[in-house]
């Protein structure tokens, strides 16, 4: 018999018998269950696909992940010594090793942001990723931006785990092998760098041999609490490349030991401690463990560059009707035109009025109605408290306190302006500025306060002083003019048998 293939009756029968079949089996309750599953797989796939392209597409409105986690290094590349770095140091011999965390990053960029240029090198080191908008314009996203290793998470801590992570932070930068690095610097997301003083300082060092150096806690409560021989890391330190290369082999091992301290900064004291290198303090590094206002202390600053300054979220303002940014940006300003004189302190006496004048340069200006000895003057006026207990002392430095009577306080001035001078010299203007110390009604300082504005001239400071015995400059009161809302005063150095 023939098959007829294409139709009639047995083909008819035959498409029956196939429909039959499908209808009893789709209903049997499994088979309708496998066809649901492999219909949901079909429309999971074409959603991930629409996804993808939409996602790839999509304006640059999107946010995006903001870090990156370092490829490994290999062990050979890490055994291997660095060529030798020669000449002097400059700012690309630094790497930044900047401690943060994503919760608080896109707000204190800010901070970072104010001192980080484009010749610097090294990275701000998060716990994670950090979402921004691509379309973010402000500069201080193009930071650059790492996430730690994760392998921090397997040790143990007492109080801070996170202290355990920023500990590492010198390990995972050394890791990374940059060249031609001579130096790794420590700091948080909070603290600011003044770079050019910074590297003036680290010029002072062999950065062959093996070096620590920073500041500790102005509040005595920390030093106790923590420890006086060691750097704080707020204020932030330096470790030498030779000296990195040997923390970076033990530091796991510290971590074990150490997991009962509180901080990151006392985990690295401690292990730089058995490697027999001691703790080297420079003064201008500035952790800033006080509460209240800046003021007293930063007017009156000790004889070294500035270095670093940390805590401005927690302090008043540095200057008056400003935010800690703004007046972040004013400071900056002169700095830009003058580094290594930025908050040296001068002091000279007005014989003629019998006024006494202080000059924080760059920053503030003083004035008392009668005589006050120079060590009185270098003396910081206690306008803040300790850290921990907001008590009136101990500090690591001593203190003079702001008088009750308004008459005996200063006049305050802070600065309004600066330029240049045939790339020489400088101008620097300061506005008088209410600190809130009260009225005083007596003639003299009446007289003072009529004075509205204060113009200083001098010539820019040479950064080899800070290689020679350190001597403050002095100042003197510039007659003419005629007006008595402004004074002049011209910063020069001391002749070799001046008193100031």
């Amino acid at each position: 018999m023939k098959l007829n293939r294409g139709g009639g009756e047995l083909g008819h029968h035959h498409e029956a018998l196939k429909f039959s079949s499908l209808t009893f089996t789709l209903e049997r309750p499994r088979d309708y269950l496998v066809l649901f599953t492999r219909f949901s797989i079909l429309t999971c796939l074409i959603v991930s696909v629409s996804l993808v392209l939409r996602a790839t597409f999509s304006s640059s409105s999107a946010p995006y992940s903001y870090g990156l986690r370092f490829p490994a290094v290999s062990q050979k590349a890490l055994a291997t010594p660095p060529a030798r770095s020669t000449g002097p140091i400059n700012i690309s011999h630094i790497q930044f090793c900047i401690a943060g965390a994503a919760e608080t990053w896109l707000d204190r960029s800010r901070y970072t942001s104010s001192w980080w240029s484009k010749s610097t090198r090294g990275f701000v080191w998060l716990d994670k990723p950090v979402m921004i908008n691509k379309n973010h314009s402000n500069n201080r996203f193009s930071i650059p931006v790492r996430v730690s290793d994760t392998s921090w998470t397997r040790f143990r801590f007492s109080s801070s785990r996170a202290a355990v992570r920023i500990a590492r932070v010198v390990l995972d930068s050394y890791k990374l092998n940059l060249p031609d690095v001579r130096w790794f610097v420590m700091g948080d997301d909070d603290t600011v760098f003044f770079a050019e003083n910074l590297v003036e300082v680290l010029s002072k060092y062999d950065h062959e041999e093996m070096w620590y150096v920073g500041g500790n806690s102005e509040s005595v409560e920390q030093d106790v609490m923590h420890d006086y021989d060691m750097a704080f890391g707020g204020g932030g330190f330096a470790i030498s490349r030779p000296l990195a290369a040997r923390l970076a082999a033990a530091m796991d091992g510290c971590l074990q030991r150490y997991f009962y301290f509180y901080g990151s900064d006392q985990r690295i004291a401690a292990c730089v401690s058995e490697i027999g290198v001691p703790f080297t303090e420079e003064r201008g590094f500035h952790q800033l463990d006080i509460r209240g206002d800046p003021y007293g202390f930063l007017s009156a600053h000790p004889l070294a560059p500035l270095v670093s300054l940390h805590h401005l979220d927690y302090l008043d303002p540095l200057l008056p009707n400003k935010t800690p940014i703004e007046s972040l940006q004013t400071l900056m300003k002169p700095y830009t035109l003058d580094p290594h004189r930025i908050l040296q302190q001068i002091n000279c006496h007005d014989p003629k009025r019998g006024w006494s004048i202080s000059i924080s340069w760059g920053y503030s200006i003083q004035i008392y109605t009668y005589f006050l000895t120079t060590k009185d003057l270098e003396t910081p006026l206690q306008t803040f408290k300790t850290w921990r207990s907001f008590s009136d002392g101990p500090f690591t430095f001593n203190t003079r306190p702001l008088k009750p009577d308004s008459c005996e306080r200063p006049v305050t001035y802070f600065m309004d302006g600066a330029e240049d001078v045939r790339d020489s010299g400088t101008k620097t203007w300061y506005s008088v500025g209410d600190k809130n110390y009260g009225h005083c009604e007596k003639s003299e300082h009446t007289r003072v306060n009529k004075v509205k504005r204060i113009l200083v001239t001098s010539m820019k400071m040479d950064p080899d002083n800070w290689k020679k015995a350190p001597r403050r400059q002095c100042c003197e009161l510039l007659e003419g003019g005629g007006n008595e809302k402004e004074m002049s005063i011209r910063i020069r150095k001391c002749s070799s048998l001046e008193m100031i």
